[in-house]
């Protein structure tokens, strides 16, 4: 037996405090009776939301993958070189925020519908970490503008904004680490576009808690039960992120 506002966030519906509010609204049932708060429920039950019926899933698959370059994010099976078809994975997983194809590292993915809202969130700021190599020498001047804040124009994708203050922290000649709470479309790539430089390699090294590790290129792990308690605790929680450059 399991509570039914746990029931509909494993299933991926919503968070518990949601689902709360849509029992109480009357949209659930549960065997075709309306459903009451802090009632509880097993699989063999038939649960609704409206017209929808509801089926948790058997088994919450949290992975850590390591992107190679040249693979897409998407779940367009058309698209060749999609990360579903790359990764061949048993149970039916996606991903949990994009890498663009040139970029690699580390993705996040699940079954988890509830994990991937609560990650996505813009306004938790959850943090992402990438290692980045440029065609010119890194200066303390272009850590500074990277960290302070970038205006990245784009008329096609519909981008003029100035990036969030972010931490910059300079580690080789051509190399630099950045972490952004955000994630405008090849963000990295446009801000150091507007400040004159290329970007040559792009790795994502961590997402909030989890980190690539050792892990080589198409390899991928399930998340260990410590990794799996702080990325959930994690992503409840807003980040008001630590802002600024540093070297």
């Amino acid at each position: 037996m399991m509570r039914l506002n746990k029931y509909l966030s494993e299933a991926g519906v919503c968070s518990r405090r949601e689902a709360d509010r849509l029992i109480e609204s009357g949209r659930v049932t549960v065997d075709g009776k309306k459903a009451s708060p802090g009632m509880k429920v097993e699989d063999s039950q038939t649960v609704r939301v409206g017209k929808r019926i509801i089926k948790r899933a058997d088994e919450k698959v949290v992975l850590a993958v390591n992107k190679p370059v040249g693979i897409v994010c998407t779940e367009d099976m058309r698209v060749k070189g999609n990360i579903i078809r790359f990764l061949k994975y048993p149970v039916r997983v996606t991903y949990a925020g994009r890498l663009d194809k040139d970029s690699e590292g580390l993705l996040i993915m699940t079954n988890d519908g509830e994990l991937i809202n609560r990650m996505m969130r813009a306004r938790y700021r959850h943090e992402k970490e990438y290692k980045v190599t440029v065609n010119r020498e890194v200066t303390e001047e272009f850590l500074h503008k990277m960290g302070r804040g970038v205006r990245i124009q784009d008329k096609e994708k519909g981008i003029d904004e100035v990036t969030r203050p972010c931490q910059v922290t300079g580690i080789g000649k051509y190399t630099f680490s950045i972490v952004l709470t955000q994630g405008l479309n090849r963000q990295i790539r446009r801000m150091c576009g507007a400040l004159g430089f290329k970007v040559t390699r792009l790795v994502r090294v961590r997402i909030m808690n989890i980190e690539l590790g050792a892990m080589k290129p198409g390899e991928y792990r399930k998340l260990n039960e410590q990794e799996l308690k702080e990325l959930y605790e994690q992503a409840e929680t807003e980040n008001a992120g630590t802002g600024g450059a540093f070297k």
